[in-house]
C-alpha cells in the first residue's frame, strides 16, 4: 500500500516470469494530462499543426521564460487528487510566445512524472537510478531530455516503443509457449537512445520546486 497517494495494482498473476511464480504488485500514478496536452496545443490553441511539431517549436527558445503551464484541465492526477484543480499558466509577459508555451507544456509533462517518480521512491525507500520509457512520447527527444533533467538520471528509450502492445505479446508468448521465460523476453530488449541528465542538481531542484509553486496556484478553482 503506498503512503504517498499513488495507486497500488497488481502487475501479472501466475506465469513464472523472471525465475519467480508469485503475485507481483505495482505502484502506479495517474497524470491526467501528459501527451493530451500536446494535443490540447493542436487542437484547442491551434498553435502547431501536428503533434510532432512541438519539438521544434519549443527547441526554438532556449527555456520557458519561466512560464509555467499546469494542464489540470480534469483535475489533477497523482500524487495531488484535487478533482476541483483548473489549468494555469502562470508567469507570462509581454515577451511571452507560444514557442514559450509549448515548452512549458513539454516541461509539465516532465515534471508531473517527476512528481510520479519521487512518490514512488518514498514509498520503495530506494532511489531511482534510470527510467525506461514508452509510448509516442518518448519519441521527442527533446521532452526525453527535459525528463532525464528534471529526475536527475538516465532516461533510456527502447528500440520499440510501443511497450504495452509488446508486453501483451509476450505474456501471451509466455501462455502459449513461444517463449521459455522472462529471461529470455528480456534478453530481447534493446536500447534505442540513452539521454543523461545534463540540468545541475541545485537548479533542478529549484526548478522542481518553482513548478510546485504554480502547482498550487491551479488548485481549489472550481471550488470558488
Amino acid at each position: 500500500a503506498s503512503r504517498n497517494r499513488l495507486l497500488s495494482t497488481v502487475g501479472w498473476q501466475g506465469p513464472e516470469l523472471a525465475g519467480v511464480q508469485r503475485t507481483a504488485y505495482c505502484l502506479e500514478g495517474s497524470v491526467f494530462m501528459a501527451g493530451a496536452t500536446v494535443q490540447w496545443l493542436r487542437d484547442g490553441l491551434q498553435i502547431i499543426d501536428q503533434s510532432a511539431d512541438v519539438e521544434a517549436l519549443a527547441r526554438s527558445v532556449p527555456d520557458t521564460g519561466d512560464v509555467f503551464l499546469v494542464p489540470a484541465f480534469t483535475g489533477l492526477g497523482a500524487p495531488d487528487w484535487d478533482a476541483s484543480a483548473r489549468g494555469t499558466l502562470v508567469g507570462l509577459t509581454r515577451g511571452t510566445t507560444r514557442a514559450h508555451i509549448a515548452r512549458a507544456a513539454l516541461e509539465a509533462i516532465a515534471l508531473q512524472s517527476a512528481d510520479m517518480f519521487g512518490a514512488m521512491s518514498r514509498d520503495a525507500r530506494l532511489p531511482l537510478t534510470e527510467l525506461r520509457v514508452d509510448g509516442g512520447a518518448s519519441r521527442n527527444n527533446l521532452l526525453m531530455q527535459m525528463q532525464a533533467d528534471l529526475l536527475g538520471v538516465p532516461v533510456v528509450r527502447p528500440q520499440v516503443t510501443e511497450t504495452t502492445a509488446l508486453g501483451v505479446a509476450y505474456l501471451a508468448g509466455l501462455a502459449t509457449g513461444v517463449w521459455c521465460g522472462g529471461a529470455e523476453i528480456a534478453a530481447q530488449w534493446a536500447v534505442d537512445r540513452r539521454f543523461e541528465p545534463r540540468l545541475a542538481e541545485p537548479a533542478r531542484r529549484a526548478r522542481v520546486a518553482r513548478w510546485r509553486e504554480a502547482v498550487e496556484r491551479s488548485r481549489g478553482w472550481a471550488e470558488k
